[in-house]
């Protein structure tokens, strides 16, 4: 790319790191924030019955324990860029470690609901400067010929954190007898299940200090020295030291730094910014994340008992994995619309599937059933549903984010798109408890039908950015 302030010219393109191996392990380090941001956002799901029962609240109240962290997510990621920008991306790091740590000790050993929503609130704070942190520092300190391989650690990583945090409540269950109020060394099953958190959180904050700083912070605050040796370390010693500082220090000094009037149009945003909000909104609305937070309790509620229903969580969480990497080796491939029409379609027609085998639910309270075929067929679809989000919306929307702003207007359009997603995931996981008091299977068609429009949305809206450079986007 050329310009016509011309920069000093490193050789860093052309770069490979001396040492692959410690560039690996800085990536995957960083994208334990990514481990913690999928672990929080689902272990939730193994604990929302026993909560509903140990403090005795309704389905409302439920729903907000549950999705107050996600009005946390809002506050740490739209605070998260100042405060990396202001003390470093890994004060930040530690920072999101601390409020993580924090959260799990809290939210297992609360006194009352509000008790147990606060520390939730504390979490979502920490889950929201990952969410932003994690593939900032990635991008900043992974070599240019590994960039886009290394990103992707952190949606892997997330899907990993939602899988392994299924896999230890059902084995903290199976300890528990079965039973996610058993006592277990003086604490019930779900106490421990949020509880164990704080593992992960203290490796995250541990690896925090061993793993190096951002050179692009590093040459921000004048620490040319600093920055020197970790480019060494990174982007191989052969290249010119001295020249990529000096290219860092262009960009910097070029950079523009959006704010929201640029997003503005004339009506509220630009077209680009609603397009954004659109793909983040319909990524929530399909209802993907009911899943995530609520299986053990929608499956107990169609008369599985609670082992088999944290088994089938976890193997939906496996679903997530595979879709996952299937999106990871076709997004370059076939390319980002037709990936999404192909999600969208699988998502409506496995949606639709749910709500006819719901409509089968007989009994009420604690005392009811699916029958047999129409039971499998929920678990069947449900897993179909998500195996079609994880290789469609659960990645091209961010890697459309990613693209479809103008350069301009990038880092203000992504904050706006993101918390909209994070808005969107707050509303359907705050509605999804008293929705499915009133009808499961109303709730699964309105999420099918948000998951149906989202196909003339994306066909009438969406530009193909498959192959395109990013100064090609306005």
């Amino acid at each position: 790319m050329t310009s016509t302030s011309q920069a000093p010219q490193s050789g860093a393109r052309e770069a490979h790191p001396d040492h692959l191996g410690h560039v690996i392990f800085i990536t995957a380090a960083a994208a334990m924030g990514g481990f913690l941001f999928g672990y929080d956002s689902s272990v939730i799901n193994g604990a929302t019955v026993a909560i509903q029962h140990r403090f005795d609240v309704d389905a409302d109240t439920l729903g907000w324990i549950i999705a107050t962290a996600l009005l946390g997510c809002a506050v740490g990621a739209a605070v998260a860029g100042r405060i990396a920008d202001r003390i470093g991306r890994i004060r930040c790091m530690q920072i999101a470690a601390v409020l993580f740590a924090a959260s799990a000790v809290g939210s297992a050993l609360p006194f009352a609901a509000w008790d147990l929503t606060m520390w939730r609130l504390i979490g979502g704070i920490g889950i929201g400067m990952a969410s932003v942190i994690g593939p900032a520092y990635i991008a900043e300190v992974a070599p240019p010929a590994y960039r886009g391989r290394l990103a992707s650690f952190q949606q892997a990583a997330i899907v990993i954190g939602i899988a392994v945090s299924q896999l230890v409540n059902w084995g903290i269950l199976n300890m528990a007898d079965g039973d996610q109020r058993g006592k277990l060394a003086g604490l019930e099953a779900w106490q421990w299940m949020l509880g164990v958190m704080v593992v992960p959180a203290l490796l995250y904050g541990l690896l925090s200090f061993i793993i190096p700083e951002s050179p692009r912070f590093l040459v921000s605050a004048g620490r040319h020295a600093e920055a020197k040796k970790v480019l060494g370390e990174v982007e191989g010693h052969a290249i010119d030291l001295d020249a990529r500082v000096a290219e860092i220090e262009h960009g910097l000094h070029r950079e523009h730094k959006p704010s929201f009037k640029d997003l503005l149009g004339k009506v509220g945003f630009l077209p680009i910014v609603w397009i954004g909000i659109g793909l983040s909104v319909f990524q929530q609305l399909v209802g993907i994340n009911v899943i995530f937070y609520y299986s053990n309790q929608l499956w107990q509620s169609i008369g599985k008992d609670p082992s088999s229903s944290f088994l089938y969580s976890f193997e939906t969480s496996i679903v997530n994995i595979v879709g996952t990497v299937i999106a990871m080796i076709f997004v370059d491939r076939i390319g980002r619309k037709p990936l999404a029409i192909i999600g969208s379609a699988g998502m409506a027609a496995a949606l639709f599937t749910m709500a006819w085998a719901f409509s089968y639910r007989t009994g009420s309270g604690d005392n009811v059933s699916l029958p047999n075929a129409q039971g499998l067929t929920a678990i069947i679809a449900a897993n179909v549903f998500v195996l079609f989000f994880a290789l469609s919306w659960g990645v091209v929307v961010w890697v459309l984010l990613g693209e479809i702003f103008p350069n301009r207007l990038r880092a203000a359009a992504l904050g706006v798109a993101a918390s909209a997603q994070w808005l969107a995931n707050f509303a359907i996981t705050k509605t999804f408890p008293s929705m499915s008091e009133w009808s499961l299977t109303g709730s699964y068609i309105v999420y099918g039908a948000f998951a149906a429009l989202s196909i003339p949305f994306v066909m009438k809206f969406v530009k193909e950015t498959k192959g395109k450079a990013l100064e090609e986007m306005g």
